[in-house]
């Protein structure tokens, strides 16, 4: 069976939102100053080692914005893959090559990926999305790149998560100030 695995940018405040850039948020792109080949190589290797991407409308629709217009082997593999997006609203999954839309249950459509042969499956951002994999038990790990700001504003990761325990299986400096945490989350 394929895991689902949460990877997220955040603070040491537990924001996740607009790590990149490209939002109104005030802090957009917070992530950039800390930036490094380490950083690089480790997304790299977790995509690479993906074989599918599972994603919230929002973060779909603005990465559906930004990957079929970049040309790298990164952006290669992002328009590449699977990718499967989960919404209550109509999405135009026709917006991104190899797209498919999740409807109706989400804890059923999410079994039924994890069921099929394969390599895991991503999720990216998502944060809303997130906490209802998770309220749903359908979350094997979590990736946290965490960055040495705090922000004092924003979307956290853990405002609509559920109690889950966790399990270290991973602590990695990487440069700048950047920490690896991955967790293993306990099934009930």
């Amino acid at each position: 069976m394929r895991k689902v695995i949460i990877s997220e940018f955040i603070t040491v405040d537990g924001v996740i939102e607009a790590p990149g850039g490209g939002h109104d948020f005030r802090h957009a792109g917070w992530t950039m100053p800390y930036w490094s080949d380490t950083i690089a190589q480790f997304k790299s290797r977790e995509l690479f080692n993906a074989g599918a991407l599972l994603l919230g409308r929002k973060t779909f629709e603005h990465f559906a914005a930004h990957w079929p217009n970049s040309k790298h082997d990164f952006a290669d593999r992002m328009n590449g893959l699977p990718k499967y997006v989960a919404s209550t609203a109509t999405v135009q999954t026709a917006l991104w090559t190899n797209s498919h839309a999740i409807a109706g249950d989400l804890a059923a459509g999410v079994k039924k990926l994890k069921a099929e042969p394969g390599q895991d499956i991503l999720v990216y951002g998502s944060g809303k999305f997130s906490a209802s994999l998770l309220r749903h038990g359908l979350v094997d790990e979590l990736a946290f790149l965490v960055y040495p700001v705090a922000l004092g504003e924003g979307q956290r990761f853990v405002e609509d998560s559920p109690r889950v325990a966790l399990k270290p299986i991973e602590t990695r400096e990487m440069d700048k100030g950047v920490t690896l945490l991955r967790y293993d989350v306990a099934k009930a």
